[in-house]
């Protein structure tokens, strides 16, 4: 690649001391050049140190809430890039990730792509978890992270109405209208530690109000809400669609795990609609 484009890297945080240095260590180890990487830390006004530890990597720091949608946009307007890279504060960038992505947005005129997603931690869960997630890189069920920042405020940014949850699904589905979107090959590992059930599901419980104002504005017989919502999908199309049907009977262990996880996942929505 002739021309190195910057790229801001727009990194939100609350409370993520113990996570965002392994974060921000993997951008800086990035094969991209790193005078052409711009990291922004955009925080939640976090009650942990996860300022003091930012700062030994990045001058850049803002604070702003109330949540993760506005802490984008505030972030990517002070962003001077080409591009906009947001990964998560618990993720870990694999060496070539953004290498790949302004390769494949240069050379093959792509406005926004998926990275795909490796969960990491400990215990038997994770790795059904990371199973699991698997099967979701590049569908609906997944979000794009990397975009060209022009296409970024052409949809009028994260829509700051819908909080933490299905605000990367109402990107997804806007950004997608405008231009083409791809899936690079270089992996993020997501660091989930060590899985607990109990919070997996809360977690998931708590989506369910956000959930409702991305419905409303999208309508519920949306077809892709249909299938990011729905059983069909979420339970069965998205594991088997494509020939993936074949990884789950290499697996029969975490098939199962996998299974058992999704209907409680379904049974604690249900609970928490009625």
């Amino acid at each position: 690649m002739s021309n190195f484009p910057l790229v801001s890297v727009v990194l939100t945080t609350k409370n993520e001391e113990k996570n965002v240095a392994n974060c921000i260590q993997s951008i800086k180890n990035q094969s991209y050049p790193q005078e052409k990487i711009e990291i922004i830390v955009v925080d939640n006004y976090s009650t942990d140190k996860t300022i003091k530890v930012a700062e030994k990597f990045t001058e850049n720091i803002y604070r702003k809430g109330p949540h993760r949608a506005a802490q984008l946009n505030f972030g990517v307007q002070k962003a001077r890039g080409k591009y906009i890279f947001y990964p998560d504060a618990d993720m870990i960038l694999s060496e070539n990730v953004i290498a790949e992505c302004v390769d494949k947005c240069e050379n093959e005129d792509y406005i926004a792509l998926y990275v795909p997603e490796n969960i990491i931690g400990r215990g038997f869960w994770i790795n059904v978890r990371d199973f699991e997630r698997s099967f979701y890189n590049g569908t609906c069920i997944d979000a794009v992270r990397f975009v060209r920042k022009e296409k970024f405020w052409a949809i009028g940014g994260f829509d700051e109405s819908i909080d933490f949850g299905p605000d990367d699904w109402d990107f997804n589905k806007r950004i997608k209208e405008i231009g083409k979107i791809g899936i690079i090959s270089a992996p993020l590992y997501h660091n989930e530690g060590e899985f607990s059930v109990n919070n997996y599901l809360r977690k998931k419980g708590g989506y369910l109000k956000t959930l409702n104002k991305y419905v409303e504005k999208w309508g519920k017989d949306d077809s892709e809400i249909k299938k990011q919502l729905g059983m069909r999908y979420r339970l069965f199309g998205v594991f088997v669609e494509k020939g993936k049907w074949k990884k789950l009977l290499r697996h029969p262990l975490f098939t199962i795990a996998l299974y058992s996880l999704r209907f409680e996942v379904a049974v604690a929505y249900l609970q928490k609609a009625k």
